[in-house]
């Protein structure tokens, strides 16, 4: 028996049989690949108990259309390591209001500390809403930010959309509302996960980095900037590259080197600014090959291309962080390079979805392309 399910009743049975002699099964596909044998194997199976539900379970898309074209009834995807169905119902960071969010509020107490005014409005306006969840609506005055609630109440805090697109790090601004919320998740320290997403050209590594280096440098929140992310093939050796590990992760970390000259383009000596600058904010190129074991203490780190790390990979990285430790996760999940994830198996959207509700977690939907009208327009048409 399989083990019993919620409702304390057994749910199954798990039978493992011997394969079918080739000449017994079903000749459909020819079986010279090893998908073709279990999909005649399942054939086999369904024409001889026809009075029952026979059903291939896998995740390789190809072997389900195979399958079905050669005649089996039931296909199905492995579903267990997915949160969501679809990718339109992953979690933004934020929620938009249509029209004037204060002219849908009935009744409003507010409190004020110094420069921070919270608000406390009835929960039914928000009933889906989590921590550090951004609030926006139609006009150009309101944004907010869900610092807590209860049974009755929702609290928020009065950010204002002028005071969102004024932050900046390093010299860098925010240009549109959401570079202003994912910077001001960024630069809180009371957060300890942030989780940015979007397209291609949204900023998503460049104020990571930006502010990465105000905190470390001017700031001193944090001892040191460690920079990691996976290399191809799902985060398999990078043995083969010469030299030492952070030589080795050149290649794979450029969009971080390619930031770093952003930032510093108009200083006199680019070069001799971004050797001062790694060595001032003790930057680290690590593999995540070697974060297993490891304990990061009062570091800010910053794992780019998310998309294409598995959940248990994520993990990994995501228990190494120690005290006084700030992880910045970053990801486009159009841009997905593994033959094993999709969208919906993503460690990134399992860490979105799984963090939505942990208070020192922040996600922001980085929307909108700032790269150049090139990036913008292959993002929409390509």
């Amino acid at each position: 028996k399989l083990p019993q399910n919620d409702d304390q009743h057994p749910s199954g049975c798990l039978a493992i049989i011997n394969d079918y002699a080739l000449e017994k099964t079903a000749h459909t596909l020819s079986f010279n690949e090893n998908d073709n044998r279990i999909i005649n194997a399942a054939l086999h199976i369904q024409e001889k108990t026809p009075n029952k539900k026979i059903v291939l379970v896998t995740k390789d898309i190809n072997m389900r259309l195979k399958a079905k074209g050669a005649g089996l009834a039931h296909v199905e995807d492995y579903r267990t390591d997915q949160l969501i169905d679809d990718i339109q119902f992953l979690t933004k960071g934020y929620h938009q209001f249509e029209g004037d969010f204060w002219q849908q509020i009935k009744s409003v107490d507010s409190e004020t500390e110094g420069r921070n005014t919270t608000h406390y409005i009835a929960k039914e306006m928000i009933p889906l809403t989590y921590i550090n969840e951004y609030l926006l609506d139609d006009g150009d005055t309101f944004a907010g930010k869900v610092t807590g609630w209860d049974d009755d109440k929702v609290s928020i805090l009065d950010l204002g959309r002028d005071r969102l697109l004024a932050k900046s790090a390093w010299g860098i601004n925010a240009k549109n509302i959401y570079q202003g919320m994912a910077m001001d998740a960024l630069l809180d320290p009371t957060i300890d996960l942030v989780i940015l997403t979007g397209p291609a050209g949204s900023g998503k590594t460049l104020l990571a980095l930006a502010t990465a280096l105000e905190q470390v440098i001017e700031r001193g929140l944090y001892d040191k900037i460690i920079v990691t992310r996976s290399t191809p093939e799902i985060a398999e050796s990078i043995g083969f590259l010469p030299g030492t590990e952070e030589e080795k992760m050149a290649p794979w970390l450029a969009a971080i080197t390619d930031s770093l000259e952003v930032l510093h383009q108009q200083d006199e000596s680019m070069h001799g600014s971004l050797n001062y600058i790694m060595d001032k904010a003790n930057i680290q190129f690590k593999s995540v090959n070697f974060m297993r074991g490891r304990s990061i203490q009062n570091a800010l780190v910053l794992l780019d291309e998310c998309q294409n790390l598995t959940a248990a990979q994520l993990k990994t990285i995501i228990t190494r962080c120690g005290e006084g430790t700030k992880l910045v996760c970053s990801g486009n999940l159009a841009q997905i390079d593994s033959n094993y994830l999709t969208a919906v198996t993503s460690g990134l959207t399992y860490i979105v979805e799984r963090f939505k509700n942990f208070p020192g977690s922040a996600t922001v939907n980085l929307n909108g392309v700032v790269r150049s009208r090139l990036a913008s327009f292959a993002e929409e048409n390509l």
